[in-house]
């Protein structure tokens, strides 16, 4: 039997982290920069490939524990994972994403960012780039490396075969 976590309805979103409903913070000034220009560069990336969404509601389900909400800042879901899927079921899909982008937020705690990294890969996420604004530096993560690139580094991944963006411009846009 399928257990399903249900969550408060709200703007920001609540996602189920650590055991608990936990509400998005709402983002400000650089977080909006930063998730428009990585949403940008990925979405032009993901033609043909794939879609790709901001704030989408996920239903992700590690093994062996219970269905719960997650709302990635940016999302690509290849067209192979939508495929079979309803219009209905891709309004809230009840997978993972390919690809999780979340963007730091100065009250965001570590335990509920390095929580939601885990579901993410459990739940067959490839993989997860977080991004920091303030330290001006990204993490990547799979299930078998990290990286970490700083602000004159040019972002890249194996599980992004040609995609590149070069981060100067994007945390220069900051200031």
């Amino acid at each position: 039997m399928r257990t399903d976590i249900v969550v408060p309805d709200g703007k920001p979103a609540f996602e189920w982290i650590a055991g608990r409903a936990v509400q998005k913070v709402s983002p400000k000034r650089d977080h909006a920069i930063v998730q428009r220009m990585f949403a940008t560069a990925l979405g032009a990336w993901a033609e043909g490939r794939g879609e790709v969404g901001t704030e989408w509601r996920f239903r992700v389900t590690p093994p062996g524990e219970a269905t719960r909400p997650l709302v990635p800042d940016i999302a690509y879901v290849s067209y192979a994972r939508l495929a079979g899927m309803t219009h209905d079921e891709k309004q809230e899909p009840r997978t993972s994403p390919d690809i999780v982008i979340e963007v730091r937020s100065p009250d965001d705690r570590q335990s509920h960012i390095d929580e939601k990294c885990r579901v993410y890969l459990a739940a067959g996420t490839t993989l997860v780039i977080q991004v920091d604004p303030r330290t001006a530096m990204v993490l990547t993560i799979d299930l078998n490396t990290e990286r970490r690139f700083t602000h004159n580094e040019t972002l890249t991944h194996p599980a992004l075969p040609g995609f590149e963006l070069e981060l100067a411009p994007v945390f220069n846009a900051l200031h």
